[in-house]
């Protein structure tokens, strides 16, 4: 059963814990105690500001799996911190085999730093778990996908709408990046993890994909420089940074271009596009 009160408190510990930078936000000049407002959390938590003020006051509803898994990554929690949570709401921990889902800490303070550029945090399977709304813009919302086709190895092999967005000059050497990204992931998680369970399916479904494989790549150090095509903003040269967190099940990937250039004009624009406009295209991950 969930400790209601227990569960009121501790949100309201890390919320006021929690500073309007440490997520993003602007402080203010009105703002009169520290920490973040309940309609700031809430936003940031994919909820209504009713709702989470009453799971703080506490006469809330008993909370989902999925309405705390929101909380937890809104309010930027650990994984220690994520467990806490759960059990406070009754419910089992997450399994924890790798950081699948939840976004690393320091990962979600750096993106939030970025919110004018096309950034995601990918975990090692290419599945998305957060991006800033220029990167939605430029790749289509990539966490709206489930199952299978929640990675973007997956929709690469599968789909070929998701190969509309890089120039057919590139999709060979895009599949075999896709395919050692995928060859690293299952090396290190082994035959019977997610990463096998996404090789078993491509090797069925596509030819291309065993093909690669049966070559085992390796994925180099380095991430390219890529060309995207936008429907909107038509051909973008970007440059592509990586930062991986220490157990390698995640990675940021931040977009950019050369100061002067077209496509760096372009970049800019991206924040500017109605959401309308953003179409669910494949994350090119790598």
């Amino acid at each position: 059963m969930a400790d209601r009160a227990a569960l009121a408190a501790f949100l309201r510990a890390r919320r006021e814990a929690l500073q309007p930078e440490d997520v993003g936000l602007p402080r203010g000049r009105r703002r009169r105690t520290g920490g973040l407002r309940r309609e700031e959390v809430a936003t940031l938590c994919d909820m209504s500001a009713d709702y989470y003020s009453r799971l703080e006051q506490p006469r809330g509803p008993h909370p989902s799996e999925q309405m705390l898994a929101a909380l937890a990554r809104g309010l930027r929690l650990s994984l220690e911190e994520r467990d806490h949570l759960f059990r406070l709401g009754g419910h089992a921990v997450p399994r924890r085999v790798r950081r699948e889902d939840h976004v690393d800490p320091g990962m979600m303070r750096i993106l939030d730093r970025l919110e004018d550029t096309p950034a995601l945090v990918m975990n090692h399977l290419g599945e998305t778990l957060k991006q800033t709304r220029p990167a939605v813009a430029l790749l289509g919302d990539a966490t709206a996908y489930t199952g299978l086709t929640r990675s973007a190895h997956y929709r690469w092999f599968t789909d070929p709408a998701s190969r509309l967005i890089r120039p057919e000059s590139e999709h060979t050497e895009q599949s075999r990046l896709m395919v050692a990204d995928l060859h690293g992931a299952y090396t290190r998680d082994g035959a019977h993890s997610r990463a096998a369970e996404l090789v078993d399916a491509l090797i069925e479904k596509s030819s291309e994909f065993a093909d690669i494989w049966r070559k085992r790549p390796v994925l180099g150090p380095a991430c390219a420089p890529k060309r995207f095509l936008h429907p909107q903003l038509g051909t973008l040269d970007l440059h592509c940074q990586t930062l991986v967190d220490p157990d390698q099940s995640q990675r940021l990937v931040v977009y950019t271009a050369t100061p002067g250039t077209e496509s760096h004009t372009n970049l800019r624009l991206l924040s500017l596009l109605p959401d309308h406009l953003s179409q669910n295209r494949a994350v090119p991950g790598r």
